[in-house]
């Protein structure tokens, strides 16, 4: 089927840039070069805009929008804020008012605030660990990550040895250990200890990770996150290819860059490559990529996670004053619920999230012990009230044909350390690099992402003059 036949534009066979990737990063790194008047197309493999940011509307349920990959904005992500702001998008706090529930390993469920339970297994001891991980994380200067003193000895050990010298309270260790699954959503012995401390000093410090009020989880999308991009897209016009997955991209003799992909070729001067790392490790390069940068990519695996809503007539957890938030422990799937609900509260909706080992095994049952699995940590926490919602959805993101994972792709131990000098982010020749996992600011977040597109662009701004 030709372009033309299935109602699209053709692509054009020449571009000054060409960016592959239509989620944040990229779209942000040809906003940048378009208001700069440099000629840009965008390749995105997908058949819409986004990346690993999806909203849906479901109109049979009063026209609800759910968020199936990222969707909150925290007060130090400017970047994320200021593009709200350009497109017209507005934000809305994330409910947390109320107490948190806490479902422990023995079955014991406690309300609470801030970090834990007072009285709960390990709470003291997990206070004192984040301190000194917030102390270890100061060291690190996130624009010269690799001139870190420490490195050679973080990017040798994975967070699980660290937790095992380190932490001697075992409840602090569950503690903890969660709080990986939830943000890297890798178990503690698949990352290593430096970029994971790397990560906390992009953030600006662990509770910034952690908490709501005051860090990344404060706000969401009234549209849903998906609507900045899809207005991104919208500005640059016909500029945006989707259904164009990029096969091949090859550096010709003359310098310039010849694109491959499903729907045809682009010639380009600069190419932008902010394909999710799952995506772009597919690519095939010519002539290869430096080793460098090929280790980076085929040694930094995505995450496991799957993000499950479901929906009830009202946010009936409120009313008995619960947060929606909760955190469990033990042999449930489920690792964290917050209160996903649409602002005005006419519909009450808990998302959940399963991570790791958790999603692994949750991913191998079959769909309706899935659903049943989900339900049942629901009803443990919120009563029987929670385990009869008006809608169940799951996404499943290791199955993601082109994100094949999430959040983020994390380095395993030796990667910053051997190959981060000219791997993480150095454009090679006139291929350019973008995305979350190259931000040195919020780097995983969509903040990141966009942090990304915006070097990426100056640095073609800076070849093309």
């Amino acid at each position: 089927m030709t372009d033309e036949s299935a109602g699209r534009a053709p692509l054009p066979a020449t571009a000054t840039t060409v960016v592959v990737g239509a989620g944040y990063a990229g779209l942000t790194a040809a906003v940048d070069l378009h208001d700069d008047g440099v000629d840009v197309v965008v390749l995105e493999a997908a058949d819409r805009v986004g990346g690993r940011v999806l909203s849906e509307r479901l109109d049979h349920v009063s026209g609800l929008v759910i968020d199936h990959g990222g969707q909150w904005v925290g007060p130090t992500q400017t970047r994320l804020l200021a593009a709200a702001q350009r497109f017209g998008v507005s934000t809305f706090p994330t409910y947390n008012t109320g107490d948190h529930l806490e479902l422990w390993t023995d079955g014991v469920c406690r309300p609470f605030r801030n970090a834990g339970p007072a009285d709960g297994p390990g709470v003291a001891a997990y206070e004192a660990a984040t301190e000194q991980i917030d102390a270890l994380a100061a060291t690190i200067d996130p624009d010269h990550p690799g001139a870190t003193a420490s490195i050679a000895d973080w990017d040798s050990q994975t967070v699980q040895t660290y937790l095992d010298r380190e932490v001697s309270d075992g409840d602090a260790r569950t503690r903890l250990a969660l709080a990986v699954q939830g943000v890297w959503t890798v178990e503690p012995r698949d990352i290593s200890l430096f970029h994971f401390l790397f990560y906390v000093a992009s953030a600006g410090g662990f509770d910034q990770l952690m908490e709501t009020e005051g860090c990344a989880q404060e706000r969401r999308f009234d549209a849903g996150a998906q609507a900045i991009p899809q207005a991104m897209a919208a500005y640059l016009g016909d500029r945006v290819h989707t259904d164009a997955a990029v096969h091949r991209i090859t550096v010709l003799d003359d310098g310039g860059v010849l694109v491959d992909t499903a729907r045809g070729q682009v010639r380009a001067r600069r190419v932008v490559v902010a394909a999710a790392p799952g995506a772009a490790v597919r690519i095939q390069f010519t002539p290869p990529l430096p080793q460098a940068r090929n280790r980076w990519m085929e040694r930094s695996p995505m995450g496991d996670v799957a993000k499950i809503h479901t929906v009830y007539d009202t946010p009936f957890w409120r009313s008995v004053g619960l947060s929606g938030e909760a955190t469990v422990y033990g042999d449930h799937s489920v690792g964290v619920v917050f209160d996903n609900s649409p602002e005005d509260g006419r519909l009450g909706v808990l998302v959940s999230f399963v991570y790791a080992d958790r999603q692994q095994r949750w991913a191998r049952l079959p769909d309706a012990q899935r659903r049943a699995d989900v339900l049942a940590t629901l009803t443990a926490l919120f009563g029987d009230q929670a385990g009869a919602p008006l809608h169940y959805t799951e996404k499943n993101w290791p199955d993601d044909p082109w994100a094949h994972g999430g959040y983020a792709a994390n380095p395993a131990p030796g990667v910053w350390l051997e190959h981060a000098e000219t791997g993480w982010r150095t454009a090679c020749g006139p291929l350019h690099w973008a995305g979350t996992e190259t931000s040195p600011v919020w780097n995983g977040y969509i903040d990141g992402a966009i942090a990304s597109g915006r070097r990426a662009a100056a640095e073609i701004l800076a070849a093309l003059r």
